[in-house]
């Protein structure tokens, strides 16, 4: 959009006099039309031309060659003699896997995911959890203003970490875990 200068036009007076647009001269319409009917009858030339093209030659049939004498068959050498036992003791193999043992927080651990200034906004986010399948509690602190939705408390971590990522991909965030303080 061009820059107007709006100072050199005036306080609001119209002391300009009206002027009256020219309609601009209009062309030949003719010439267009000429031009119309040319270029269709040059097309339609064309594919006249392009129908009217000779069909191809036929081609003439070859005499047939002489068959080459089939190649006496070898017969195929037996297979290799394996160097390693390992396809057959594979599959027979138990490996044992001994894991790690848990241990038992003695605090257990919470997890939240959000605190609101109303409750309103707390119930909103426990019922998207609730939608999830995961209990949620509200908290209010008696010294602030804060609700506060709550997880848990859960035993292990692990249990706290797989709620979380389930309200992840439900786009429910931010969600942080720690050890409840007692």
């Amino acid at each position: 959009m061009a820059n107007r200068d709006y100072v050199k036009r005036g306080r609001g007076t119209n002391s300009r006099k009206p002027t009256k647009k020219k309609t601009p001269a209009r062309g030949k319409p003719w010439r267009s039309g000429l031009l119309a009917v040319t270029l269709v009858a040059a097309f339609g030339y064309g594919l006249y031309l392009l129908s009217q093209d000779p069909e191809p030659p036929t081609p003439v049939a070859q005499p047939a060659k002489p068959q080459p004498k089939p190649k006496p068959q070898t017969a195929l050498p037996p297979p290799p003699e394996e160097k390693w036992d390992y396809v057959e003791s594979l599959p027979s193999r138990e490996v044992e896997v001994q894991a790690k043992e848990q241990v038992v927080s003695e605090i257990p651990y919470i997890m939240q995911c959000g605190a609101f200034k109303n409750a309103k906004d707390a119930e909103a986010r426990k019922l998207d959890i609730a939608f999830q399948g995961i209990n949620s509690k509200i908290r209010k602190k008696e010294d602030s203003s804060w609700y506060r939705v709550v997880l848990g408390p859960y035993k292990f971590k692990r249990d706290a970490e797989r709620d979380k990522h389930k309200l992840q991909r439900a786009k429910i965030e931010p969600c942080a875990i720690w050890k409840e303080a007692q």
